[in-house]
């Protein structure tokens, strides 16, 4: 069950993109004062957290609904999550102009930033693939976790910035980006098996 966790754990926190998010984040804080940057973090923290979850158990039902298997599912939301992945190694993914009637937290930095159309469609996926109520508790648990870690993160921008610089965060993003785009091989090719077997 630990290993579970741990594996789910790693998937989840990268699926996030945090290096982009965080390097979104800090253009976003530039002429904040200290109060403002961390309230910010927080109900971005917030909104990821409520979103994600809700995601994460709503895939069973949505499925069921719109009538479309799993397999079906997993080989598109592969395909985006593998543009996703490419747009974070060539360093394309672009920043979207925040609403000036929405809160920036929510949107732009919760949706689509963080959790994008390719994130979306894997977090249906996964809540799906979890069969046995202990195997959910322990995604949601992992769920959480990674929120939560992505939340210390932007809790700590300005620290983390003085740290590892701009560079370390692009080539941070781009290591993102080639983990994401393992994972939606995996997705796809498990996917076609299933679909094809």
């Amino acid at each position: 069950m630990t290993t579970l966790f741990i594996s789910l754990y790693i998937k989840l926190f990268f699926l996030l993109t945090p290096f982009f998010v965080l390097s979104v984040f800090l253009s976003f804080i530039e002429d904040m004062d200290t109060h403002q940057q961390r309230s910010l973090a927080v109900r971005t923290t917030i909104s990821v957290l409520i979103i994600s979850l809700i995601l994460y158990y709503a895939g069973n039902p949505i499925f069921a609904t719109l009538g479309i298997t799993l397999d079906g599912f997993r080989i598109g939301s592969g395909s985006l999550l593998f543009l996703s992945a490419v747009s974070l190694v060539s360093g394309k993914r672009t920043k979207p102009e925040p609403d000036n009637d929405a809160d920036v937290a929510v949107v732009p930095l919760a949706i689509p930033i963080t959790v994008g159309p390719a994130t979306i469609g894997t977090l249906l996926i996964l809540g799906a693939e979890l069969g046995t109520f202990t195997q959910k508790s322990l995604g949601a648990g992992a769920l959480v976790a990674a929120c939560l870690t992505v939340g210390v993160m932007l809790f700590l921008a300005p620290a983390i910035k003085r740290l590892i610089g701009s560079m370390g965060l692009s080539v941070l993003t781009k290591i993102t980006g080639l983990v994401l785009s393992a994972m939606a091989a995996q997705i796809v090719f498990t996917g076609v098996k299933n679909f094809l077997g």
